[in-house]
């Protein structure tokens, strides 16, 4: 039922001044390689799709070059499933990553985060991560906390780690990222295409006058029209909020609260941004059932929880830590698993594929700002959202 509720990356790059241009000259050199499972993939629905589809070639054009950033790849994928080849790119892809699962060796050593810093004391506040179960080794720093960028107490603002979630294929690594929410404040920006109704104020990417006090950027969820819930930003909605849809919610005192809409959290003057993706896939601090069903499509298009792909979500955990875990060859249930293990006790799926799974944590001072990736396999530049973006985001700033 709707209802709608009352109102270390290796350079560091200077921060950019007030007027920054489109494409920010700030930008760390952006990878040119991408895994070759994601190349034959796309290869394969751009031909099959192309050569199904009736739609005049003009409207593939204006795709490619509408404004913000979005790699080829995902200009034509995303202009197919506009234009009636939806069904086929879900196909196709459905077919691919459920039949070309990782590796069931022990990951390459360019896969591995490296430390920046010594791994610090487990606290009471951080929770005591496993390290793997898999037959292999455990990895370097694996199941560590690694203090990141420091906020104006001079305590770390955020920590990351890493586990081995999959026991069939250790291979697969899961990056966490800890923030501390009483340390940061958060904010949700549209993007030049998402949400799919606008005009949206501001200009689609981080503001220039908060990129020396940039603690974190990530992706956010589903494109607009492959879910059914809503997006809300500053008193301006894009589609109707959905009840018990998994929504995570920023308040005016910039912390996020993740839960079931009108069934945990809900609208209220405080609140300034909402953004729903599906359902919520951790309640209570345990792995919600039948993820490996998908009864009535509950997390997206038939068989998506199956795929072996780049995965992420986003939960909170008992002491108001915000929870972001993501990694590449991750089904819904691993990565379910994975939030449950960084502590999370309510989370949720956000974006999901190559190219749209994306966490930088920053270190600023006054002339620079370096962004670091969670996972050094990250497909896209580390400082992507400095420029416009086409995707709606999050970033956090520190206190």
């Amino acid at each position: 039922m709707k209802s709608r509720s009352f109102p270390p990356h290796d350079q560091p790059i200077p921060a950019p001044p007030t007027n920054t241009p489109e494409k920010s000259p700030y930008a760390v050199k952006e990878k040119t390689s991408r895994p070759r499972k994601t190349h034959r993939v796309r290869r394969i629905i751009l031909i099959v799709s192309l050569s199904l589809s009736l739609v005049p070639l003009s409207s593939y054009a204006q795709a490619l070059t509408y404004p913000g950033n979005a790699s080829f790849a995902d200009r034509t994928v995303g202009w197919l499933r506009d234009n009636g080849a939806s069904g086929v790119v879900n196909t196709i892809e459905n077919w691919y990553y459920t039949h070309h699962a990782p590796s069931a060796q022990a990951p390459p050593p360019d896969a591995i985060p490296k430390a920046g810093a010594a791994p610090i004391v487990i606290d009471p506040t951080l929770p005591n991560l496993r390290a793997n179960t898999a037959p292999t080794p455990t990895l370097p720093n694996e199941g560590q906390w690694i203090p990141g960028p420091a906020s104006s107490n001079a305590q770390p603002a955020l920590y990351t780690s890493f586990v081995q979630p999959d026991t069939n294929y250790p291979s697969v690594i899961a990056g966490i990222a800890l923030i501390r929410q009483s340390q940061t404040t958060a904010h949700l920006v549209a993007g030049t295409r998402q949400p799919d109704t606008g005009p949206w104020p501001g200009q689609a990417r981080v503001p220039a006058d908060d990129v020396a006090h940039l603690l974190a950027t990530f992706n956010s969820g589903f494109k607009s029209k492959d879910i059914t819930g809503g997006f809300y930003l500053n008193g301006q909605y894009s589609r109707d909020l959905i009840d018990g849809q998994a929504s995570a919610v920023i308040t005016a005192d910039g912390r996020i609260s993740i839960g079931a809409w009108n069934a945990g959290v809900q609208m209220s003057p405080e609140v300034t941004a909402v953004r729903q993706n599906l359902h919520l896939i951790v309640s209570k601090g345990t792995q919600v059932p039948d993820l490996s069903i998908n009864a009535g499509g509950t997390w997206g298009s038939s068989r998506n929880q199956l795929q072996y792909t780049w995965r992420s979500g986003l939960g909170t955990d008992a002491h108001g830590n915000l929870i972001y875990v993501a990694g590449n060859g991750l089904t819904l249930e691993t990565l379910a698993t994975s939030l449950v293990r960084a502590g999370a006790t309510t989370a949720m799926e956000l974006d999901i594929h190559n190219g749209q799974v994306n966490f930088s944590s920053w270190a600023s001072n006054a002339t620079t700002s370096t962004p670091t990736e969670l996972l050094p396999n990250m497909t896209t530049s580390p400082d992507r959202y400095l420029s416009p973006d086409q995707r709606d985001f999050f970033y956090l700033t520190v206190k």
